[in-house]
């Protein structure tokens, strides 16, 4: 539930959170360590700057382009979507699939929201999860076209079963949503400087996404302008995150662009962790996942399973561009592609984490189901 708000139909500055200065002291102690990583010279800091990168221009500019578009239609058409589903419960299920299966994370984000906001219940949050592919969506569509038209349409069908089954099988559960709001300390009342920065580097950088989406590097025509810029957007979104009056979502009174700029750094945020965990892993032990794969072919769909339960976009696209590359067979992508959550899990875990474990684990059982079901029953489909 949110909170009142007066006759102009605006809050009151007091419900922004009483802090001493202007950052979060353990957000701003993560910051600082952050840039001390990447401004190590040698292999560390190099790893460091790469991952950033990448963690920029393959997730935050997407996820931004997406939140500003949808919370734009929300703001111009004057309508609360999450409420809207509220109203119509039993149509929830679909809909959420259908924000879901759309390429990228921000229409799961957006389910997430109107979760952690009591709007839509637990099938729903399934649902979503359970379609979505995140970003390894656009990176399918990219290079292979005729896969993407068979994945996305069997995910979202799968969403919808799965997120009916939930609602049967476990009615009731849903968000508490006004624990959920009140943990929310407080608004963003006008667009700020930061806000119009950080559309000032999304959109280069959106740019320079879709170029390796399309396996273009960007640093040819460009030289060290796309680094700069992501490392630029990085910066930025660590600084935003470290000094946000918000926890995770913010209100639907917000401006639109600053609801962009929130959600992205802290989607981001978790987003860093996940990609400087993968890659620091793969540095010091030196494992090529391509070799694995290739020795233990009957376990791919199970392994690629396994991965998509992994949050992040990060070790999800490396299934798709193993898949792309002949190095694991379709019924691997297809079950990574339904149990893979996306981004949108870290908003979830930070918002109810035992509603994110259980919404990941409902989504691997359809996912064994149709990838399987797709290894034993059309073994050479492309």
């Amino acid at each position: 539930m949110l909170p009142q708000t007066g006759a102009a139909g605006r809050l009151p500055r007091t419900d922004l959170p009483a802090r001493r200065g202007p950052f979060r002291p353990g957000r701003l102690a993560l910051v600082l360590l952050l840039g001390a990583l990447a401004a190590l010279p040698g292999d560390l800091g190099a790893i460091t700057r790469g991952a950033l990168t990448d963690a920029y221009l393959q997730v935050s500019v997407f996820v931004a382009a997406t939140l500003l578009l949808f919370y734009g239609v929300e703001r111009v058409w004057h309508v609360d979507v999450g409420a809207l589903m509220r109203r119509h419960s039993r149509f929830q299920v679909p809909i959420a699939a259908l924000f879901g299966a759309l390429p990228g994370c921000g229409g799961a984000i957006f389910v997430v929201a109107a979760y952690s906001s009591g709007h839509v219940g637990m099938g729903a949050v399934t649902a979503t999860l359970t379609a979505t592919m995140g970003d390894a969506a656009f990176l399918l569509i990219a290079t292979r076209p005729d896969v993407a038209l068979v994945v996305l349409p069997v995910s979202l069908v799968t969403g919808i079963v799965s997120g009916y089954a939930v609602d049967w099988l476990a009615p009731g559960r849903a968000s508490p949503g006004a624990r959920a709001a009140a943990a929310r300390p407080g608004r963003i009342s006008r667009v700020r400087a930061r806000d119009i920065a950080a559309l000032a580097l999304a959109a280069p950088g959106l740019v320079f996404g879709a170029m390796l989406l399309a396996n273009v590097d960007p640093a040819g025509p460009f030289g060290a302008l796309p680094q700069g810029v992501a490392l630029a957007g990085i910066a930025l979104g660590a600084l935003i995150w470290a000094a946000s009056p918000v926890d995770a979502i913010t209100s639907p009174q917000d401006p639109p662009l600053a609801r962009m700029s929130e959600e992205t750094s802290f989607v981001t945020a978790y987003v860093i962790m996940a990609y400087l965990a993968y890659d620091y892993l793969i540095a010091l032990t030196g494992i090529d996942l391509g070799q694995v794969f290739d020795t233990v072919t009957p376990l791919l769909p199970l392994i690629a399973i396994v991965v998509g339960l992994v949050p992040g976009c990060g070790p999800q696209v490396l299934v798709t561009t193993l898949f792309v590359n002949g190095l694991i067979p379709f019924s691997a992508l297809i079950g990574n592609a339904i149990s893979n959550d996306g981004d949108a899990l870290f908003p979830a875990i930070a918002l109810d984490p035992k509603a994110a474990v259980r919404a990941t684990l409902y989504s691997t059982i359809p996912a064994l189901l149709v990838a399987y079901g797709f290894h034993f029953l059309a073994p050479g489909l492309f």
